[in-house]
């Protein structure tokens, strides 16, 4: 790298790599101060994508954990279990907690519902080592029902 081509790279370019951390904090009050002029902006975009991404897997990963459960609750009736049901529990109120905080996810969440219960009708039957013909095509479960505090069938 030439000597004009180091001068024009933001100084804290160097601190992404060298100190997450302090190039966070060093980022933030760059922003707060109006002090574009030394602002990462390659390595700030880079990591305000990443985090959009982030928040998308938790949700489809939280998503298929659900549906699984909630297949096996219908479909292994005789095996249910407090744990299967405190799963069910715990990944509903993390998915409804991240619509809550990004509503605009809702769009997303409704996009990858068949994808996902494509997935979690293959983990269940997996995990059940039952057939995976037991388990519908389609998913048994409304948009609402899966995100329904008190839902479950008997």
């Amino acid at each position: 790298m030439t000597t004009s081509s180091l001068s024009n790279q933001p100084i804290n370019q160097n601190l992404y790599e060298t100190d997450f951390y302090i190039w966070i904090e060093t980022t933030i009050k760059d922003l707060k101060d109006g002090n574009f002029t030394n602002l990462d902006r390659n390595n700030l975009i880079e990591e305000l994508e990443s985090m959009g991404r982030s928040e998308k897997r938790e949700i489809k990963n939280r998503l298929i954990v659900l549906l699984t459960h909630l297949l096996k609750w219908n479909y292994q009736v005789e095996q249910r279990s407090q744990s299967w049901l405190n799963t069910i529990k715990e990944q509903r109120r993390q998915i409804i907690f991240l619509l809550e905080d990004s509503p605009s996810l809702k769009l997303y969440y409704q996009s990858i519902l068949t994808r996902c219960y494509d997935l979690a009708r293959q983990d269940a039957a997996s995990e059940t080592r039952l057939s995976l013909n037991t388990f519908p095509l389609e998913s048994p479960f409304t948009e609402d029902e899966i995100l329904t505090k008190d839902y479950l069938s008997d």
